[in-house]
């Protein structure tokens, strides 16, 4: 199998347990430009050179530079993109799957960091740091009360490996100020969030990017379910805008038999460059289903393609984003990156799934308001495909190309009133946890020593949370009625709840009973 770094960008998303980014990309020297005495391409350099010796006025041609770059790309397509350093790091950090760290969990909260948990087994856990904690200082740093830049932040909790670092934590539950010294060391962040059985024979398994450790992760996943008895597999895509192409070849592989087409690449050249299954394959017999949506990319799609075109298992869902476009990414000294798209990817049976984008960027990634708006997210037969992209599967199914990945099994948005909508995105953005963490941080007491049944049992038997969450709204500027919605709402706050409380595996544990699609695929057995 080809092992070149291959990137496929993902949305970003901004995980405050860790501060990080997510992204990908693949590295390559820098090339140094042409000694031309008479070309284009010189000719930015010597207009860069006259303005910064001789402007009337000082001008920071960093920026200027950063903002050509900048216009440059957006004339090539959505995914061509400038990376600033600032955002390069976080980048860098989530696609290799770990960090130094103290290791929390946290939320700035009225200019002052609250740890929403540590990370389990990680520095600040065994340091004796809680959740609800308030750290004030990082040696003699003042936190609080600056308005401190994420990336400022974040270096005076990162550092080398070992090394130590004294915080001054204010908890609130004792109203007392603590000296902790924790000592920085290697934190994991998973891009596996939970790999359990959802039935006696049913395993699940939820990526949410493909990073340096996907595949690791994936398949010790996989082996702990196929030791619990697990004959079918979910494997849940869902929100994964992509990631390394590598890890979502060498996840397919574990589930298509040697030979069999997975991916192929091809460059303005026409050069086609195609990755096979092999023999490593340890589940190759049972059956397969992958859930995806309309912020399912690239690398996700790779996976969902290579599973639909040989025939090997069910697409469940809705359409995907539409994204076939391959970038290439190169350094520059000051911790910034460019990522270029250098190929295109097609599917085994040949598609190329990449939707339009010849409208601009903003019409491009904004389409999920035109499919809420014309249907598709709740009727199938208002999916918008080119019929004329026709192709086969090895078994002769036709399927389409020209705009993500249609689903064998359509499962809609949940409910049809518009308001099921609006949950999902408040879930989404991170609300719903704010809320839980404001909410819990009042009285962290009330759920002291409670049992996880004991929890379940408080929090569906109350609507004081679901009351709560909608006055919450309402002073946030967010006037919506969610009393249609109640049964969904109470779901998503007893889990966010419950993962603050106990731990991811209880969030999915509530997520999961009721979900549509885990549903639908257990219809079908």
């Amino acid at each position: 199998m080809k092992k070149s770094r291959i990137f496929f960008p993902i949305l970003l998303f901004f995980t405050l347990a860790v501060g990080v980014l997510l992204g990908g990309y693949l590295n390559f020297p820098v090339e140094k430009p042409l000694a031309s005495k008479n070309n284009y391409k010189n000719k930015l350099y010597k207009i860069i050179d006259f303005i910064d010796n001789e402007y009337v006025d000082k001008v920071n041609t960093d920026s200027i530079i950063d903002l050509t770059v900048n216009d440059i790309l957006a004339k090539l397509d959505p995914h061509s993109v400038y990376i600033p350093p600032t955002e390069q790091t976080g980048v860098a950090e989530s696609m290799k799957g770990d960090f130094v760290g103290i290791g929390v969990n946290f939320y700035m909260l009225n200019d002052t960091v609250a740890v929403i948990k540590p990370i389990e087994n990680g520095p600040s856990e065994k340091a004796g740091i809680k959740a609800g904690d308030r750290i004030l200082y990082a040696n003699s740093c003042k936190l609080f009360g600056r308005k401190l830049p994420t990336d400022s932040l974040f270096s005076k909790l990162k550092g080398k490996e070992g090394t130590a670092v004294e915080l001054t934590i204010f908890r609130k539950s004792e109203n007392k100020k603590y000296k902790i010294k924790v000592k920085r060391d290697v934190v994991p962040i998973k891009s596996v969030d939970v790999a359990t059985m959802v039935n006696a024979t049913m395993g699940y398994i939820k990526i949410n990017r493909f990073a340096e450790t996907t595949y690791k992760e994936f398949k010790s996943g996989l082996q702990t379910l196929q030791k619990k008895g697990a004959k079918s597999v979910i494997i849940d895509v869902r929100e994964n805008g992509g990631g390394y192409m590598e890890m979502a070849a060498e996840i397919a592989d574990e589930f298509l038999k040697d030979k069999q087409v997975i991916v192929f690449l091809k460059n303005r050249k026409g050069r086609a460059d195609k990755t096979f299954a092999t023999e490593k394959g340890s589940f190759e017999t049972g059956k397969v289903f992958v859930l995806i949506d309309e912020n399912s990319a690239s690398a996700s799609e790779i996976l969902a393609g290579a599973i639909q075109d040989n025939d090997r298992g069910i697409i469940v869902g809705r359409r995907s984003f539409g994204k076939g476009l391959v970038q290439r990414e190169m350094d520059f000294e000051d911790g910034s990156a460019v990522r270029l798209t250098i190929a295109r990817y097609y599917t085994p049976s040949g598609r190329s799934i990449q939707k339009p984008y010849q409208k601009g960027n903003e019409d491009y990634f904004n389409e999920f308001g035109k499919r809420f708006e014309n249907g598709e997210l709740y009727d199938k037969d208002s999916i918008k495909i080119a019929d004329t992209l026709k192709f086969k599967t090895l078994k002769g199914k036709i399927v389409y190309g020209g705009g993500g990945i249609v689903p064998d099994l359509f499962v809609p948005l949940e409910g049809n009133n518009g308001n099921e909508s609006t949950v999902y995105i408040m879930q989404q953005s991170g609300i719903v946890g704010r809320f839980a963490f404001e909410t819990l941080d009042k009285n962290r007491n009330i759920f002291k020593g409670m049992l996880f049944e004991q929890f379940l049992d408080k929090m569906n038997k109350t609507d004081l949370y679901f009351n709560a969450f909608q006055h919450y709204l309402s002073k946030n500027g967010a006037i919506v009625n969610l009393t249609k919605s109640k049964p969904l709402v109470k779901r998503y706050l007893a889990a966010e709840f419950a993962k603050q409380l106990f731990n991811e595996q209880k969030f999915y544990e509530i997520i999961l009973k009721e979900d549509k699609m885990i549903q639908a695929v257990l219809k079908l057995k």
